[in-house]
């Protein structure tokens, strides 16, 4: 660690990533809070309104790539700081915004911030953490993403028609805003020094000395699960409706969907930790298998919630541990940059989910039909990472 390592301790650092990973987690979900009154008041076409809910993805799939790639060269903490700045500030912009094309731009921007912070967050949360704390430290920090979108959710449906969709963006900016002076002057810098024989080829680091086959799971056990997870994210209220439920039965599974979740982080990163990547995740994903394919025949509003919940505790919990489990594949001169690579191949799914939903819904599935589909995507994520852990040579250091 650099010279500010000893300010904070690993708890203190932890904290402040959650709070950076909530205020991203609060931003996602704020254009589905905001789209309501935005779309009307900017005269969004539907087309237009499914590229500006998108785009932010495509932005954080380049963000990411570029992210972890400069934070392996410059420090895990000016990129940070940068990609604090640089989402807090458009999402300011997003607030101002009265037209499609500045929104859309907005939207692009926040994207590429959120993007560079990602990676940064798993390589700090593998830098300040003991070996065997890596899963729970990780999980830690990435429980702020779902506690900042049920907070906007929550508030959304505390204030009715009294919340302004300009008011929701620009408190999701100010807030970041705060806080970057904390992380300037507390926030340590994690890289480690840089090795003389240390080879920063990133595709080297990737697929080089055996790497190729488990960088590849690794890729695709993230696609498979951000697809389900972000399908559910989008999707899960409608589906609920679908089935003959109230719309209000179908906000109160996403809200437990959320909720639950972090519970689910917490103690799936505690079972890694204790028990191993290998069965805790295979165990996890098999679960969450069957948990989809119960949701999808479920009728009644009380196991449909209590399926929800369950769901949400499996596929976030597996989520945030696959983002501890990706540092360990790689030397720490490109672990940023395998970070990376690993978050933004895994927004491709994050962006397929709901797009196939849709699609699905369109010829015809039924909810229960969408949602029972999702239970052999579960199960190939877990194979995957199930061979992963026998390919892959897991880094200690």
């Amino acid at each position: 660690m650099g010279k500010t390592a000893s300010r904070l301790g690993p708890g203190a650092v932890t904290a402040i990533c959650f709070l950076i990973a909530a205020i991203e987690g609060y931003d996602i979900q704020a254009f589905g809070v905001a789209a309501p009154q935005l779309v009307p008041e900017l005269g969004l076409a539907a087309d237009q309104q499914g590229w500006a809910a998108s785009i932010a993805m495509v932005g954080l799939v380049i963000g990411a790539f570029a992210g972890g790639w400069l934070a392996d060269r410059t420090g895990r903490k000016p990129v940070l700081i940068a990609s604090v700045v640089g989402f807090g500030l458009c999402s300011i912009w997003t607030g101002l915004t009265h037209d499609y094309e500045s929104l859309l731009a907005a939207r692009f921007v926040t994207g590429l911030g959120f993007g560079g912070a990602l990676p940064n967050l798993i390589a700090i949360a593998s830098e300040i953490s003991r070996p065997e704390r890596r899963g729970a430290t990780t999980s830690a920090m990435f429980c702020g993403m779902p506690a900042g979108g049920a907070a906007v959710s929550l508030a959304a449906r505390m204030m009715g028609e009294g919340l302004d969709w300009r008011t929701v963006f620009i408190a999701g900016g100010v807030i970041p805003l705060l806080l970057v002076p904390v992380i300037v002057f507390l926030l340590p810098e994690t890289r480690p020094p840089a090795r003389p024989d240390a080879d920063r080829r990133v595709l080297h680091g990737l697929f080089g000395e055996g790497r190729a086959v488990p960088t590849l799971l690794l890729w695709a056990a993230n696609i498979l699960t951000l697809l389900v997870l972000y399908l559910m994210l989008n999707w899960l209220p409608s589906l609920v409706v679908a089935k003959g439920h109230t719309a209000a039965d179908g906000a109160v599974a996403s809200l437990l969907f959320n909720l639950v979740g972090v519970a689910g982080a917490l103690l799936l990163g505690l079972a890694v930790d204790r028990a191993g990547f290998r069965w805790s995740l295979l165990v996890a994903y098999a679960a969450l298998a069957a948990a989809m394919f119960a949701l999808g025949r479920s009728e009644d509003v009380g196991a449909i919630l209590a399926l929800s919940a369950a769901a949400g505790f499996l596929v976030l919990g597996a989520q945030y541990a696959l983002y501890s489990l990706a540092p360990m594949l790689y030397d720490p001169a490109v672990r940023a940059a395998g970070a990376g690579a690993a978050v933004g191949f895994g927004r491709f799914g994050s962006i397929i989910g709901p797009l196939l939903a849709g699609e699905l819904r369109h010829v015809g599935w039924s909810a229960g039909q969408v949602l029972d589909a999702m239970a052999p995507v579960a199960v190939a994520a877990g194979l995957g990472v199930f061979a992963l852990t026998f390919l892959g040579r897991l880094r200690r250091d």
